[in-house]
């Protein structure tokens, strides 16, 4: 399974661990762990925009989409069951 993150971006769905919802405040956890991986050039914007929907973490990277969570998830879903 593959997963279009927008702006021509694809990723491998097996390495997706979670999809959060950065519209609005995003936890201090999160910008926690968004500095972290971005300190370590493991951070990469989908999208030269401002537009931040959704945080993607993977094993080994964290992508900044400007598609929302809830998209993301379905079509992570839809994926799945074909």
């Amino acid at each position: 399974m593959f997963l279009h993150l927008g702006n021509d971006r694809v990723i491998s769905g097996e390495k997706v661990i979670a999809i959060v919802n950065l519209e609005g405040l995003a936890d201090e956890t999160t910008r926690i762990m968004m500095e972290r991986a971005a300190g370590d050039g493991r951070l990469a914007k989908v999208s030269p925009t401002d537009k931040q929907k959704a945080l993607v973490i993977c094993d080994d990277w964290l992508y900044i989409s400007p598609i929302s969570s809830h998209t993301l998830y379905k079509r992570s879903i839809s994926r799945q069951e074909v």
